[in-house]
């Protein structure tokens, strides 16, 4: 009962709006000596939670450099950078990106792209610069539609990718679930069936991305280039 402690000083905490990360902090130091831990037991629970990729991403270590290249102008490099590429469509960009997604995250990687670490900062700016060659001036609409397919084109490539690591929680979990109704299969098996998936969910979302192309063309004004 003394470890339920812990949530009483959390709900305190917080209703008295102290820093949050030193409300937490008491609360495992007293979740962990009501449930009789001593302090070194608890010291060390916490630098196992801390370098255990599953209580820590690697999204957290690469946020703060991220915002530094924001602040330095990361965006707007991003942009110039399509606008110097002729023939460089929001279609085309985001089918690249989706490919490339797809493939890190099928091999494993998918904590290397994200929306915090390159949909945001990246990938989205540069799809509205190659909008914008494509259209002119972005009304409001568009440009939400654009930064909406960005979203949509990393969430599409993870989704469909990470089931081909065979080591990946989803495939562990299907396993799982499927021994206890007594059936066996490795988790190899049932990552090769991810592969058609992943495939036609390449070919599904190209073809969204090209009718994208298609409808901003149909919008292109007096102001857009040649």
């Amino acid at each position: 009962m003394l470890a339920l402690l812990g949530i009483a000083v959390i709900v305190v905490g917080f209703v008295l709006r102290f820093n949050p990360l030193l409300v937490v902090v008491v609360s495992a130091l007293v979740t962990g000596l009501g449930a009789g831990l001593d302090l070194v037991a608890i010291v060390e629970a916490f630098g196992k939670a801390f370098n255990d990729p599953r209580y820590i991403s690697i999204v957290w270590l690469v946020l703060p450099v991220i915002g530094l290249l924001e602040r330095h102008g990361l965006q707007e490099r991003a942009r110039q950078m399509i606008a110097n590429l002729r023939g460089a469509t929001v279609g085309r960009l985001l089918i690249g990106y989706l490919l490339m997604r797809q493939v890190t995250s099928a091999l494993g990687l998918t904590s290397v792209a994200g929306h915090a670490q390159t949909v945001r900062p990246l990938v989205a700016p540069m799809a509205e610069a190659a909008a914008e060659q494509q259209t002119g001036t972005l009304d409001p609409d568009t440009r939400e539609t654009v930064k909406a397919y960005s979203a949509a084109t990393d969430n599409v490539g993870l989704f469909f990718g990470e089931d081909i690591f065979i080591a990946i929680g989803s495939i562990l979990l299907m396993k799982g679930v499927l021994e206890q109704y007594g059936i066996l299969l490795e988790p190899l098996q049932l990552s090769v069936w991810a592969i058609p998936t992943a495939i036609a969910a390449f070919i599904i979302h190209g073809a969204r991305l090209w009718w994208l192309d298609r409808k901003l063309a149909q919008l292109r004004g007096p102001s857009a280039a040649p």
